[in-house]
């Protein structure tokens, strides 16, 4: 195995590692002594691979993004399975979802040195948001809805982020029952949305 190899395999196993520790620990609890404690690595070779803990949490900010957007690259799929296949990716992990939401709120405006980091992550949200689009604006034709893309989407993300809240927070764990129903029925909701709209409309 080359070193460029190499390079890469042990990035991908510190960006694993280091969103785990993320998730069970917080931000304030994230340390890079602990990471590399955990990698059995120097706290230096961390730092060839980035430079902040800020820069981490972009990188992994990024990781996930990239991760959406290959989903949305996928031919075999139909709209309305991307639909579903995005809202089970931050529904699955809603403690991800909300932290990562966080963390870019708050790095957007401490974070330093890290401005070409927000360049990527916007860059790689332009191209996924395109697609998607695209799509969007096929399946509502396809199935006869006047609702607008620009609605159908902000109500596919307003869904989304208020199920992952929900399903992240103690407070209502304690009354949500099954977590897979649930679910289920934000993805349906999301999915009945532009039906709804067709009937409305055609009445």
């Amino acid at each position: 195995m080359d070193r460029q190899t190499q390079f890469r395999e042990r990035e991908q196993l510190i960006f694993q590692i280091a969103e785990t520790l993320l998730l069970e620990n917080g931000d304030s609890g994230m340390t890079l002594d602990a990471l590399a404690a955990e990698l059995d690595l120097a706290k230096g070779t961390l730092y060839k691979h980035f430079q902040s803990k800020d820069e981490l949490y972009m990188l992994l900010i990024i990781r996930n993004e990239n991760m959406l957007l290959e989903m949305a690259k996928d031919q075999h799929k139909e709209f309305n399975e991307v639909v579903a296949f995005f809202m089970l990716h931050h529904l699955h992990h809603p403690e991800r979802t909300v932290l990562f939401h966080a963390l870019e709120e708050r790095l957007s405006v401490t974070g330093a040195g890290i401005q070409r980091l927000f360049t990527q992550l916007y860059q790689i949200r332009r191209q996924r948001l395109r697609m998607i689009i695209q799509m969007a604006e096929e399946y509502l034709l396809q199935i006869g809805s006047q609702m607008t893309v620009r609605d159908y989407l902000a109500g596919i993300w307003a869904l989304t982020q208020g199920a992952a809240m929900m399903l992240n927070s103690s407070f209502y764990q304690r009354y949500l029952g099954s977590r897979d129903s649930l679910r289920v029925a934000y993805i349906e909701q999301a999915l009945a949305l532009p039906l709804a709209h067709a009937q409305k409309n055609n009445i």
